[in-house]
């Protein structure tokens, strides 16, 4: 009784309706909410909190940034059923302006997103170069993948969400995670363009993913471990989050001699061998089911396919 008084009385306010109205579009930063809503941010924080209070929203820290997202499933799904019927063939008068203002949020991620790609094309095209191109990659992906559902798809080092949007549609979810609140902000922006604003983007490290054991089908690293001081403890991770029969797709560069890539672009490693990737794969309890090779420009490009022998006993919770 009590969780049910204080969900009503969190919601007996019509800026918190609309509030809860617009995070069931998309995650929303606490500034993006006041822009959208054309109310000051301490205001809205107040709002937020009693929402938060409630059940009925999340609160997530990027950096400096702290983005909202709707509370847990249970919580809000009897919820949202309730309203949706109580809101047939009524009209709300906020609706159209929140929904114009939510346009201008999602234009102003965007334009962010084309100065950061604008300041960094040519670093990224002169990399690219070197290696065939990112659709026959992504279709190679893609053939790997296909004949069995996704499920919950984790994209590690997601970046600018690239893997979500080649993936997502087809997900039962979709979450990405990286470690820099830019790209994630970035990522925001190409998702919304995708047409994927449900999907979850969550700050964390390869090493330590704020997920819990077992709640992937499908993980996928996309040139991410290039990057790793410890590429190994990235797969052991990555394998901590797939149920039984989950699948972990790695996408990246067989070994090379391109040491100018440590110096100038941060690669900690150069490239792998299929033998190192079948026994770290060995190592995290994943077993090896196709190796498909890429060849063309100076790198080629391997993928690696495994899956999940069996499910572990423990769990984890999420951070």
């Amino acid at each position: 009784m009590n969780r049910s008084l204080d969900i009503f009385r969190a919601l007996a306010d019509p800026t918190r309706l609309r509030i809860f109205a617009l995070l069931r579009q998309m995650e929303l930063s606490v500034g993006e909410l006041a822009q959208t809503l054309g109310q000051s941010q301490p205001r809205v924080s107040r709002h937020v909190k009693i929402l938060a209070d409630a059940g009925l929203t999340a609160r997530r820290r990027e950096g400096s940034w702290v983005f909202l997202t709707l509370g847990q499933a249970h919580v809000v799904a009897p919820l949202i059923e309730a309203l949706d019927a109580w809101s047939i063939g009524a009209t709300d008068p906020w609706q159209a302006a929140d929904a114009a203002r939510l346009a201008a949020v999602r234009g102003d991620r965007a334009a962010a997103a084309e100065r950061y790609f604008d300041q960094h094309a040519e670093q990224w095209d002169a990399i690219r170069s070197l290696y065939v191109a990112e659709t026959e990659v992504e279709a190679a992906m893609r053939a790997l993948l296909d004949g069995e559902p996704i499920g919950r798809l984790v994209d590690i080092g997601t970046g600018t969400g690239r893997m979500l949007a080649l993936f997502g549609h087809n997900a039962e979810s979709a979450t990405g995670v990286d470690r820099s609140p830019q790209m994630l902000r970035l990522a925001r922006a190409k998702l919304a363009e995708a047409g994927l604003d449900s999907a979850e983007l969550r700050q964390g490290d390869m090493y330590a993913v704020p997920l819990v054991d077992g709640s992937a089908d499908t993980v996928v690293l996309h040139q991410l471990l290039h990057f790793a001081q410890v590429p190994e403890a990235a797969i052991t991770e990555a394998g901590r989050l797939l149920a039984a029969d989950g699948r972990l797709l790695i996408a990246d560069f067989a070994s090379h001699e391109r040491e100018e890539l440590r110096s100038e672009d941060a690669h900690a490693r150069l490239g792998f061998a299929d033998d190192q990737i079948r026994h770290w794969f060995a190592d995290a309890g994943l077993s090896i089911e196709a190796i498909e090779e890429l060849k063309g420009g100076e790198l080629t490009v391997k993928l690696w396919l495994g899956r999940r022998r069996e499910q572990k006993m423990t769990q984890r919770k999420a951070a």
